[in-house]
């Protein structure tokens, strides 16, 4: 009953604040316009912040740790790799198969891995999941780029890849955060403190407005793809990879950490990209729409077997 009580405590907090989000947008509170200038700001400022604070607070001694940085890339790259190669088997349409490719492998890490380690472990074991976003961000972003490039027929421009890698906001805060502390800089206790006041902001804002994102419109014209990309995100996925990463001998902070990045929805970025790359985006706001929505029970299942069998 314990670990009930603990999964339920940790799950139910994320599920309020979208359910908050999206009832602020029902009565008028957000419009479109409004979500889409304050996502941005959240991308560019708050979540920044946040990934810099959760770095500069650790311990890089304690936390860093290469094989789990090159498994968690390898495991993703795998994913991505069986999909890519069995999508046209699933899925006719070119402009759905790379959105489907995207929506399975492509999770939420960066909203929901801070706060569901941080409730499970402390704000002090953050920093395993800050640093482990700095390797599996940038592989998402590549990787996208190139499925959603290639099932529309071009070839992907791994020039603008790279620079879109190199100029992300969270790629380049994580740096700053690993730079900062192995030259052992300390910031001065006002801008310390402002930092963190600040960085308080980015996860409850950005949950607020994955909420006020939901729209549950034109659900049977994508009900078959709908159904495929959001079962295999947050159901099919984690079946495989957890049990992997068990098998693998990661436990406790890790292995939360591994569960995220397999069991979290997908990105709400993944929508964006869609737009941009000439995808079919509407496909793609449904499969965040909806692994969001029903992540809140597989997570907090995944999060209940793992403390039963006594794994973190």
């Amino acid at each position: 009953m314990e670990n009930l009580i603990l999964s339920f405590n940790v799950v139910l907090p994320l599920f309020l604040t979208m359910a908050l989000g999206y009832v602020l947008k029902y009565i008028g509170m957000f419009d479109d316009r409004t979500l889409d200038t304050m996502n941005n700001v959240s991308f560019k400022s708050f979540l920044p912040l946040l990934l810099f604070y959760n770095i500069y607070k650790t311990n890089i001694k304690d936390v860093f740790n290469p094989r789990l940085m090159v498994f968690s890339a390898f495991c993703v790259i795998t994913l991505f790799i069986t999909l890519y190669v069995s999508m046209p088997f699933i899925e006719k349409n070119n402009k759905k198969r790379g959105v489907l490719v995207q929506g399975i492998f492509r999770s939420n890490f960066v909203i929901f891995g801070i706060p569901v380690t941080a409730s499970l472990f402390g704000e002090d074991q953050v920093g395993v999941a800050s640093l482990l976003i700095a390797i599996v961000i940038p592989l998402f972003n590549m990787l996208s780029v190139f499925a959603l490039e290639a099932f529309r027929g071009g070839k992907p421009d791994f020039k603008k890849v790279i620079k879109g890698i190199i100029k992300n906001p969270l790629i380049i805060a994580s740096f700053i955060g690993i730079i900062t502390i192995s030259v052992g800089i300390k910031l001065p206790s006002p801008i310390e403190k402002t930092i963190s006041d600040i960085s308080k902001i980015a996860t409850p804002l950005s949950l607020i407005l994955l909420g006020g994102s939901f729209k549950f419109t034109e659900i049977k014209k994508h009900l078959k793809q709908t159904a495929i990309g959001v079962i295999g995100k947050i159901l099919v996925v984690p079946c495989i990879f957890i049990p992997i990463c068990i098998l693998a001998g990661y436990r406790d902070v890790e292995l939360a950490t591994l569960m995220v990045i397999f069991a979290a929805p997908t990105a709400v970025s993944s929508f964006t990209m869609a737009q941009q790359m000439d995808a079919d985006s509407d496909l793609a706001g449904q499969i965040v729409v909806f692994s969001s929505a029903f992540c809140v029970f597989t997570v907090f299942l995944w999060i209940f077997i793992l403390k039963q069998l006594g794994l973190i």
